[in-house]
C-alpha cells in the first residue's frame, strides 16, 4: 500500500470481549471513489465501519489513515481527516440543526475560545451544500428522517475531512428520501472530493451509487471490486443464500439484482393462503 491520502486495513482482526467477529480483513477505501459495504446481517459490515474509524480497537493487524497505524495518530488529529455517523444517532432535546452542525468543529477549537470565523465558514457550508440552511433554526427532533440524516451528515461535513464513514444511513428511510440521501453523497464525492464508505442493505442502491462494492461473510471479504464484478449469481448464492437474475438498469447501466429463492425453497404456505398451524 502506498502512503498519501489513503484508508485502508492490513490483516485486521476486529471483535467483542471474547468473539472475533472480522478476520484477517485487507481493504482499501479509494481515494475519491464511493464505496459500499454488503452482507448478511451480522456479517461484521458496521464492525468494520467502527475498526477503520478508530471507535473499536484491533485484536491483530492494523488500520492506516494516510499511510500511518491509526491508533498511533492524535485523536484531534485523526479527526480532521476522518468522520464518522454511526447508526441512528440521537441528538439531545431541543438542538437545533445548526447547534448540531457546530459540533463537528471540534477537533478545530482549543480550550473555551469557542468557535471563529472558520468554524461559522463551515458550518455555513455544510449547511448550504446539504440543503439544510433553511432549517437551520429548527430543533432535530421535529424534523423528517430525510432531513434528520441530512443534518447528520452537515455535521460531519463540518469537519472538513477528506474521509466520510456512514453506517447504515439509509436505513428506516422511504424510497425517496434513500434516493435524496445517496445523491447528496455522490454530489460530495463528485463536487467536494470526499470519499465515501458506507453500509448497506439494498444491494440495487448499492450498485447504483458505489463505484466499488465490499461482499463480506462471517466477518471475511468474500469479493471485492466494480458493482459488475461483486454482483454475480454465484457471489449471491454463496453469501445470502439466494438465486438471482442479474440484469442491467437501461438508466445507469448499474446492474439489478433480482432474487429468488433456491430451488425447492420457495417460502410460500400450503394451498396459497393462511400456513397450516395445527399441530399433526
Amino acid at each position: 500500500m502506498t502512503a498519501g491520502s489513503s484508508l485502508y486495513t492490513e490483516h485486521l482482526d476486529l471483535g467483542y470481549a471474547d468473539r472475533t467477529i472480522v478476520q484477517d480483513l485487507c481493504l482499501r477505501v479509494a481515494d475519491d471513489r464511493i464505496l459500499a459495504l454488503l452482507g448478511p446481517n451480522g456479517s461484521g459490515k458496521s464492525t468494520i465501519l467502527k475498526g477503520m474509524a478508530r471507535i473499536l480497537k484491533a485484536r491483530a493487524g492494523a488500520v492506516y489513515l494516510d499511510g500511518e497505524a491509526i491508533h498511533r495518530q492524535p485523536t484531534k488529529r485523526v479527526a480532521r481527516k476522518l468522520a464518522i455517523l454511526p447508526q441512528g444517532p440521537e441528538a439531545p432535546e431541543g438542538l437545533t440543526v445548526a447547534e448540531l452542525v457546530s459540533y463537528g468543529r471540534f477537533p478545530y477549537q482549543r480550550g473555551f475560545g469557542g468557535a471563529d470565523a472558520q468554524d461559522l465558514l463551515m458550518v455555513d457550508w455544510a449547511l448550504k451544500i446539504t440543503g439544510m440552511t433553511d432549517l437551520a433554526s429548527r430543533p432535530v427532533g421535529t424534523l423528517s428522517g430525510g432531513q434528520r440524516q441530512r443534518a447528520w451528515i452537515a455535521m460531519a461535513l463540518a469537519q472538513g475531512t477528506k474521509f466520510l464513514l456512514l453506517d447504515e444511513p439509509i436505513t428506516f428511510l422511504d424510497v425517496a428520501h434513500q434516493l435524496e440521501v445517496l445523491r447528496l453523497l455522490r454530489k460530495l464525492n463528485a463536487e467536494e472530493g470526499r470519499t465515501v464508505a458506507f453500509v448497506v442493505h439494498d444491494l440495487n442502491l448499492a450498485a447504483r451509487f458505489a463505484d466499488q462494492l465490499a461482499l463480506v461473510q462471517e466477518g471475511k471479504l468474500v469479493a471485492f471490486g466494480p458493482p459488475a464484478q461483486v454482483l454475480t449469481r454465484d457471489h449471491l448464492k454463496r453469501v445470502f443464500g439466494v438465486d438471482a437474475d442479474i440484469l442491467t438498469d437501461p438508466r445507469t447501466g448499474s446492474p439489478v439484482c433480482v432474487a429468488h429463492p433456491l430451488e425447492g425453497e420457495t417460502g410460500r404456505p400450503r394451498d396459497g393462503g393462511i400456513p397450516d398451524q395445527s399441530v399433526e
